[in-house]
């Protein structure tokens, strides 16, 4: 028993704690960390993809309101890279903007969307793990397109 007792105490004593390992920058710093993480990782990806990959476009997709200058059909038209990435640069800054101006109140406000009741909170954090399965989606094609993702390093 004491032999198992020094053994497990050894172990403890030479692992790491987690919490000096680096993590990358905005990961567990809430969700505005959370969310410059994830805006900063789509951008790198999209920066990393060849002009050539952009005529690719996802299934049709649902949810609010689009802004007056995104009309139907720019899926089709949007197709340059630099266009693309103006785009999702443009969208995340929305979301971040978006988040920064509601108060700790507003984000308990309770909402009805898609026949389910939540809260805008839990609304902001649908969007951050949305952003991330897309953000898993768009590495799977890159690597399929040769691609790799510029924080992976292989």
């Amino acid at each position: 028993m004491r032999k198992a007792l020094f053994v497990l105490l050894l172990f403890v004593l030479s692992v790491r704690p987690l919490h000096t390992q680096s993590a990358p920058e905005g990961l567990w710093q809430g969700y505005d960390g959370e969310w410059r993480h994830v805006s900063s990782q789509l951008i790198a990806l999209a920066e990393a993809t060849p002009e050539e990959k952009f005529a690719w476009r996802p299934a049709p997709v649902t949810g609010p309101k689009m802004p007056a200058d995104l009309k139907e059909g720019m899926d089709k038209s949007v197709r340059s890279k630099a266009e693309v990435i103006s785009w999702l640069k443009r969208s995340l800054e929305a979301v971040k903007q978006a988040h920064l101006a509601v108060t700790p109140k507003d984000l308990e406000r309770k909402v009805h969307i898609m026949d389910r009741d939540a809260t805008i909170d839990g609304m902001y954090l649908r969007i951050i793990v949305h952003a991330n399965e897309h953000m898993g989606q768009l590495v799977a094609y890159a690597r399929m397109t040769g691609v790799v993702p510029p924080w992976s390093g292989n």
